[in-house]
């Protein structure tokens, strides 16, 4: 197990200094020149010798080796750079929407996982019947929404004609509620369809018929063995899922205006504030390569089998 993790650490490490250097060529390679929509953007006349002493100011004109290695060196120190768009310091802006979509990460999981659970469960028990019926298609439609749809559709009856929530979500605990309902929809929606799938699978194993003629409670069966095995397989979905969640969210963030690092990045994007991109970039890559090691560890303890 040891020699297993040290392996997937190692790896890991690989895959962002790949990441971190795929991530700055294609920034290198982008069209558009930030020095040019900097100072656009600031009303300054761009003229040639005013765009180069620009270019020269923000180490644009730098070889593309030299310009990485001292971008990945002060990441390495915990220096990620200057923003383009406005000369702050990238890491506070990246630390601050990191935060904000954290917050709305969890809080739509935690929502899905509340309605998937439950749901799937009784799914899979009660299979073929009404409810089961019912469930299915709730949760398929759930699934083929689109978040967007689900955001316009939220924020047109529980804002507009109902006055419930506010349109702009602004980082209150009240605007956090639409856009974590928008995120969370479609992902019950996919939680409920796997949670039957693997809650069935299990059902279907000989120890269930031995526990039934061993008198054991239906209850205690779904709760101590069934959902317990199934729980390996659930766990890791739901650990990717929260990757996909963090960088994900961007479109929904930018929706309801929830000051999240979506929306940063989004803001950045238009102005090409290249440092805050790629920043951007290399924390959700870091993130995901983490919440995936960290599933398979788990999984591993969930089930020794494996």
């Amino acid at each position: 197990m040891k020699k297993q993790i040290a392996k997937r650490i190692a790896e890991l490490i690989v895959i962002l200094i790949v990441l971190s250097f795929l991530t700055f060529l294609l920034m290198y390679l982008a069209p558009g020149d930030p020095a040019e929509k900097r100072l656009s953007s600031q009303g300054v006349a761009v003229t040639k010798e005013v765009l180069q002493a620009e270019q020269e100011r923000m180490g644009l004109l730098r070889p593309f080796m030299v310009r990485y290695g001292e971008w990945f060196g002060g990441i390495l120190h915990g220096d990620w750079g200057v923003s383009f768009k406005d000369d702050m310091p990238v890491a506070p802006k990246l630390a601050a929407g990191l935060k904000n979509t954290t917050i709305l990460a969890l809080a739509s999981l935690i929502i899905s996982l509340i309605v998937s659970v439950p749901l799937g469960i009784a799914s899979a028990v009660k299979k073929n019947s009404i409810l089961d019926h019912i469930v299915r298609l709730l949760s398929f439609i759930g699934n083929a929404l689109p978040n967007f749809l689900i955001s316009v559709l939220l924020m047109y009856f529980l804002c507009i004609q109902l006055n419930l929530f506010p349109v702009v979500a602004s980082g209150s605990v009240q605007g956090l509620c639409l856009p974590a309902l928008s995120l969370a929809i479609p992902m019950a929606g996919r939680f409920t369809r796997q949670i039957r799938t693997e809650t069935m699978e299990q059902l279907e194993q000989e120890y269930v018929t031995g526990l039934r003629t061993r008198g054991v409670r239906e209850k205690d069966i779904l709760i101590h063995n069934v959902f317990h095995n199934a729980s390996g397989h659930i766990f890791t979905i739901v650990a990717l899922q929260i990757g996909t969640l963090m960088g994900g969210s961007v479109v929904i963030e930018t929706i309801f205006r929830w000051p999240g690092i979506g929306k940063l990045v989004m803001d950045s994007i238009n102005a090409r504030d290249y440092p805050t991109i790629m920043g951007f970039v290399l924390i959700m890559g870091t993130i995901y390569v983490v919440i995936n090691f960290i599933s398979d560890v788990l999984y591993h303890v969930l089930d020794p089998r494996v």
